[in-house]
């Protein structure tokens, strides 16, 4: 699949935060809801001033955004998501912020299968 379409709107982002189901891990907060009216995946960042000063908060959409990239064509289309920064996001590389997001996904029913997992990888 490989495509995707930023959620911009303050309405849309409050139904995915009220209405979606969370996964956390220290590095990122994901919120996930079924899109049935997309058949692409819509996802948002966000990053709140507890983070950091500017350059701490666009460094972690940074490292969210080249993480998801990466997953993204593996991610099943019609559903919303919410990446949500925390506070060891800006310390931390795009690998490991993609090695707990690839886990969240794979909790969250999301994310296609592969022929080799990280664990796999990083042997």
């Amino acid at each position: 699949m490989g495509d995707f379409v930023s959620i911009c709107k303050n309405n849309e982002f409050r139904k995915i935060y009220s209405k979606g189901k969370s996964f956390v891990t220290p590095l990122l907060v994901i919120y996930v809801l079924k899109n049935k009216k997309s058949k692409s995946v819509r996802v948002g960042i966000t990053t709140s001033k507890k983070i950091g000063n500017a350059v701490l908060r666009n460094r972690s959409r940074r490292v969210l955004r080249e993480a998801f990239r990466e997953l993204s064509p593996r991610i099943f289309s019609g559903n919303d998501l919410i990446l949500v920064a925390r506070g060891k996001t800006p310390y931390a590389k795009s690998y490991d912020v993609r090695r707990h997001m690839e886990k969240q996904l794979i909790a969250a029913g999301l994310l296609r299968p592969t022929s080799f997992s990280m664990e796999e990888e990083a042997k």
